[in-house]
């Protein structure tokens, strides 16, 4: 049974699907005027992780994630650069999906841009105009947040404490200070489109309900996003969409922490913030979605070198068992191998049950690390037993996505005939060109280890 800390509950509560075998996820993807930060690579590591665990449960997965390419950042910025709006998100999605790529996260099923659905998003204003919920301004189309009485429900605020701020912008006019636009306005040099109440474009919050009517439906399972589009973001969408269609938006509503800095939320606001291609320029992809994964997904990240260090090293320990794995001569002696794996993958389940614990599940996986590596140290290890644990490794591996994609297993002939050279040249005593060897090969990103089972190498 998995429980999810379902954010409208403010509890754990068993996840049960809509229908059996079938997960909808949709979570909140990027505004994409700039390159992605530390923030952004977090929330989506954390949903790959669940999609991929529901995936290994046996569930079918259908993942949405949207691309904001309109917005007043994207004006501002494709402004300040002297080219289109849609230019510019032509420019930054590829780069979010090379950053993605580097972080191993799977592309959603689909990734709907906000263009592409403003047809849908004026149909769903004119459904919210029917219902009386809308009224007019000089600058566009607002909600009245008064006529849906669940207003606050997500965030646990009541409306008449509701303070105007965020990304709600503060007009006289507005019948309440958290009223929001649902269409502004066309002003000179913006795009436009036309619509029942003039020319202009959608505003932020209604591109994800009119997205998730139409690729998923209403409601669905899971709706996923980073701790601060809780309000008023994602209050915002509830307020729409279970008004206009009469059903719950998402039965479970999923948040992650903030990544800090300093202590400090990581924010472009506050100039603190490190795009993942920077952090890439000196750690792997892979050390950066590690880090990740040591922190429980609702909780603040405290990024830090020390942070980083021991994401390195855990990959380290992982790293260095599958060479020793796949350097492994097998001996004869039955260890209870099958049993023992199937226990502790079991205990990982347990961990990953308990609201997507994945910390816990890599101390499993650590555990398993020692007592395979003191197997193998003690010749406890047969071919049969040497197989099912690179399948254990293999299948938690599925979720984690951590494992290094060249390996010591690797064969390579170049690698191979050198490290006999050397063999021989320290046969022969010969310890001047044995060490130069390993200076060529050092050069080349390949490190030796020399182990009882004879020389290993891998790629750092």
């Amino acid at each position: 049974m998995i429980r999810i800390f379902n954010s409208l509950s403010r509890e754990k509560e068993e996840f049960v699907p809509q229908r059996e075998g079938v997960v909808t996820m949709y979570v909140c993807g990027p505004t994409v005027y700039d390159r992605g930060h530390l923030g952004h690579g977090r929330s989506a590591v954390v949903f790959d992780v669940i999609r991929r665990y529901f995936s290994y449960r046996g569930f079918q997965v259908n993942y949405v994630s949207n691309y904001t390419d309109i917005d007043d950042k994207m004006i501002t910025r494709a402004a300040e650069r002297g080219i289109s709006v849609a230019e510019l998100a032509d420019e930054i999605i590829p780069l979010y999906r090379e950053d993605f790529a580097e972080l191993r996260i799977l592309p959603a099923d689909a990734h709907p841009k906000a263009t592409e659905y403003v047809k849908e998003m004026i149909e769903l204003i004119s459904v919210l105009e029917e219902k009386g919920a809308t009224y007019v301004l000089d600058d566009g189309v607002y909600y009245d947040v008064s006529v849906f009485e669940g207003y606050g429900k997500l965030s646990g605020q009541k409306l008449d404490e509701l303070q105007a701020g965020a990304r709600v912008a503060v007009k006289d006019a507005k019948r309440g200070p958290s009223d929001f636009v649902l269409w502004k306005f066309e002003k000179p040099g913006e795009p436009a489109w036309d619509s029942p109440w003039g020319r202009g474009r959608p505003g932020w919050h209604i591109e994800c309900s009119a997205m998730v009517k139409t690729v998923l439906g209403q409601p669905i399972d899971i709706h996923g996003g980073g701790l601060d589009l809780t309000f008023p973001h994602h209050e915002c969408e509830i307020a729409q969409s279970e008004l206009a269609y009469g059903a719950p938006f998402a039965r479970y509503w999923m948040h992650n922490g903030f990544v800090n800095i300093d202590k400090e939320k990581m924010s472009k606001s506050l100039n603190n913030f490190i795009t993942l291609r920077e952090s890439f320029k000196s750690y792997p992809g892979r050390v950066i979605r590690f880090l990740y994964l040591l922190t429980h997904y609702r909780s603040p990240l405290d990024f830090s070198a020390d942070l980083l260090e021991q994401a390195k090293g855990g990959l380290a320990r992982i790293d260095q068992f599958l060479g020793l794995l796949g350097h492994y001569k097998p001996g004869d002696a039955d260890a209870g191998v099958a049993e023992r794996l199937e226990e502790e993958e079991k205990q990982f389940q347990t961990f990953l049950d308990n609201d997507f614990d994945v910390s816990g599940a890599l101390g499993v996986v650590f555990r398993v690390v020692t007592d395979m590596n003191d197997a193998m140290q003690k010749k406890l290890l047969s071919g049969r037993d040497v197989q099912l644990v690179r399948d254990w490794m293999g299948r938690v591996d599925s979720i984690l996505a951590v494992a290094p994609d060249v390996d010591d297993r690797e064969v390579d002939p170049e690698i191979d005939a050198l490290i006999q050279e050397r063999e021989a040249a320290r046969k022969a005593r010969d310890f001047a060109r044995s060490d130069e060897i390993r200076d060529m090969l050092k050069v080349r990103g390949i490190v030796l280890e020399d182990t009882p089972d004879g020389v290993m190498w891998k790629r750092v």
